[in-house]
């Protein structure tokens, strides 16, 4: 399992443009998938600008819990760049 991630993370890095990676994206995500990663995304985005959980959950129409999952894993130090 592990090397399948190593895989998948090389994958992504290979893509040297914005394009390149929403093909690549396309190719290997569901639309649905899509929407989710952005959400999730968009979710640390706005907890890293200092918005109360209960305002994103509202604002994006997730679960609290979803929110909770992103403040921990920003808490673990992930998503430096983002």
């Amino acid at each position: 399992m592990k090397n399948n991630i190593k895989q998948l993370a090389n994958s992504f890095l290979k893509n040297k443009s914005s394009e390149e990676m929403g093909d690549f994206l396309k190719g290997i995500l569901t639309p649905k998938e899509m929407v989710e990663l952005s959400t999730r995304l968009e979710i640390v985005r706005m907890l890293k600008q200092g918005t109360p959980q209960h305002i994103i959950a509202e604002e994006l129409g997730v679960g609290v819990a979803t929110v909770t999952r992103g403040s921990k894993e920003l808490q673990q130090g992930r998503f430096k760049n983002v």
